[in-house]
């Protein structure tokens, strides 16, 4: 069947519209200059304990080994942030305005509130980017007919970001992620690897500048240098990919953030234009905001199953839970004034120092430990 690309493209771009995504591109196959980059962050031990980051080698970097036949990647973002309100008033003192982020900030400065990454608080974006992908390849497909094809959305050995750099859908910010001048970077990336020699689009160029801003605002200095990140130090790997003990020194830097950390990117002044999802699959769930850490604390096996189902926050398990619940307590406790949250909180971690698997109980008793001496 002969196509014609330039219709091909235009209905591409429409099917994608009408399926919730932001963008779509097309990229290459072709990531050797980026080899190099990946094995010089292997070979310095940045990945930490994802020992598959190091497995896959360098099939990341090369999407015809992964999916043999692939010609062209379709790259998509989908944008999930969402508008959400404060359970409590007042503004943190050196984020003033109503604007998400200064929200957000506020979110921060609540010792005693837990706080999950936005990307988390709605439905897992794996599942809804992965079947939205799915229906744009079967469009696909029912226009030309049957072709060759697989969809990933961090599912896979896949260089997302420079696949999607290189596509147009935005630039690599020093942060390390993706950035689009009419959306920020609050938004999900996913790929379909088709057997058609599709036609590229352009890239974008750099507009990072000499801007620092998520460099320093870093809790725990993960970003080494611009473009070049220490997952080891980075408070979303330690909650998330990490399993086991978190080294004492950064968990002090973790303050109340339990899943995930967004620090980088409400610095970001990019993200000024983020845009709000339109999709009720990110909607925020009650479960995941303005909670007291004491109710998450609270919380049994049964309870955090039943609670994150259709969450990506129930992948970590409960155990890896309560670790981070029980470090953002320990640091609420060094840093709170309610005498009466406090006493709260430590019967609450009192209660825990039984629990069966050592590392909720090492965790436990370091936030006990974080309790002024009177």
């Amino acid at each position: 069947m002969l196509i014609d690309r330039v219709d091909l493209w235009g209905r591409l771009q429409a099917w994608a519209q009408e399926l919730g995504f932001s963008q779509i591109g097309v990229s290459g196959v072709d990531l050797t200059d980026a080899e190099p980059g990946l094995l010089a962050w292997l070979a310095q031990g940045f990945h930490g304990e994802m020992a598959y980051m190091a497995s896959h080698g360098l099939k990341r970097a090369r999407p015809g080994e992964l999916i043999p036949g692939t010609l062209s990647v379709i790259t998509a973002r989908m944008d999930y942030r969402r508008s959400e309100p404060l359970a409590w008033g007042g503004e943190h003192p050196t984020h003033k305005g109503t604007d998400w982020q200064s929200l957000e900030w506020q979110r921060l400065a609540q010792p005693a509130q837990g706080v999950v990454s936005m990307y988390a608080r709605g439905r897992d974006y794996h599942k809804v980017m992965r079947q939205r992908l799915q229906l744009l390849a079967d469009r696909l497909q029912a226009h030309i007919g049957p072709t060759g094809h697989r969809v990933f959305t961090d599912s896979a050995p896949v260089l997302e970001v420079e696949l999607a750099q290189r596509s147009g859908l935005g630039w690599r910010g020093k942060h390390t992620l993706l950035l689009h001048r009419e959306g920020g970077s609050m938004f999900f990336l996913g790929e379909v690897f088709v057997d058609l020699a599709l036609t590229p689009t352009p890239a974008q160029s750099d507009h990072c500048g000499s801007c620092t801003a998520c460099i320093d605002v870093c809790p725990t200095q993960a970003i080494v240098a611009p473009y070049r990140l220490d997952a080891r130090r980075c408070i979303s790997y330690l909650t998330i990919e990490h399993p086991g003990s978190i080294d004492p020194d950064l968990r002090t830097l973790m303050g109340n953030r339990v899943y995930g950390c967004d620090d980088c990117q409400l610095a970001c002044p990019w993200n000024k234009y983020a845009q709000v999802s339109t999709l009720p699959d990110f909607a925020a769930r009650a479960t995941w905001t303005d909670a007291n850490l004491l109710v998450w604390m609270s919380w049994s096996e049964a309870d955090f199953l039943r609670l994150s189902e259709g969450s990506a926050i129930r992948r970590i398990g409960h155990v890896r839970w309560l670790r981070n619940v029980a470090i953002a307590m320990g640091n609420a406790l060094r840093d709170s004034q309610d005498a009466g949250w406090c006493a709260q909180a430590a019967a609450a971690l009192q209660s825990r120092l039984p629990h069966p698997d050592p590392l909720v109980r090492e965790h436990v008793q370091w936030a006990l430990d974080q309790i002024p001496l009177a």
